[in-house]
């Protein structure tokens, strides 16, 4: 790729009340890629703020009042002024060469969307289980998958600004399943292309919303795919 033509890209981290909130932000100030913006949102952080404090003149720091990931999503979105944009949560962490391999890896293949695979880390940033994601290379199988369950984690995703003019923003109504919802519309309209390298260390601990809130995140899950099985049943057989 063109080093003068580089594309911007925007990484978008919500932030709340997380005590891993400076791993992630070194992590993507370290990487390899020269072209990127981090814009922080705390959504209404009360707790752990100082961490962010050491880098304020690298980032851009957006505070608004507690409204749920999607919200701080949407809100950065808004914010950004990048070519692309890309998601780490907080508690997550990306490999030093995720942004450089996965911009390359779009302009390759021409591609809206991309996502990679990703290992599991505990708390001390120790990788527990290796390369869990799940990959698919033809987009009907992709699509099968996506009606009742979702094979992309939001930390490892990057797409063109230009999805979210043709998609809209994340679903601000849903707390815990903003991203799954996001998938489903989203493939309707673009290929997801699956870079199959774990370039993301995704975090799993005791305080994570997934296990929190466990029990309403499978009631919303149920009614997401409630909501997008005709549509997404539909493009299937037309694929066929």
């Amino acid at each position: 790729m063109d080093k003068r033509s580089m594309p911007k890209v925007s990484v978008v981290m919500p932030f709340y009340n997380c005590p891993y909130v400076e791993r992630a932000i070194q992590s993507v100030l370290k990487q390899t890629y020269p072209h990127i913006e981090l814009i922080v949102v705390s959504d209404g952080s009360t707790m752990h703020t100082d961490l962010v404090k050491p880098y304020l003149s690298q980032i851009v720091y957006v505070e608004k009042a507690n409204g749920g990931t999607a919200t701080a999503l949407n809100a950065g979105i808004q914010r950004a002024t990048g070519d692309l944009f890309a998601w780490l949560s907080s508690d997550d962490v990306y490999e030093l060469t995720k942004i450089e391999k996965q911009v390359d890896f779009m302009h390759r293949h021409n591609a809206a969307i991309s996502y990679t695979n990703f290992h599991l880390i505990d708390g001390n940033d120790q990788i527990t289980r290796t390369n869990v994601g799940l990959h698919f290379e033809d987009r009907l199988y992709f699509l099968k998958h996506l009606v009742n369950s979702c094979p992309v984690n939001g930390s490892t995703i990057m797409m063109r600004m230009e999805v979210f003019q043709k998609v809209g923003l994340f679903d601000q109504t849903l707390p815990y399943t903003h991203d799954f919802d996001y998938w489903k519309r989203a493939a309707q309209v673009y290929k997801f292309h699956s870079l199959n390298e774990s370039l993301t260390l995704y975090r799993v601990h005791d305080a994570m919303g997934s296990v929190v809130y466990s029990q309403k995140q499978w009631i919303e899950i149920q009614a997401v795919n409630e909501k997008y099985k005709a549509s997404l049943e539909r493009l299937i057989n037309e694929m066929k």
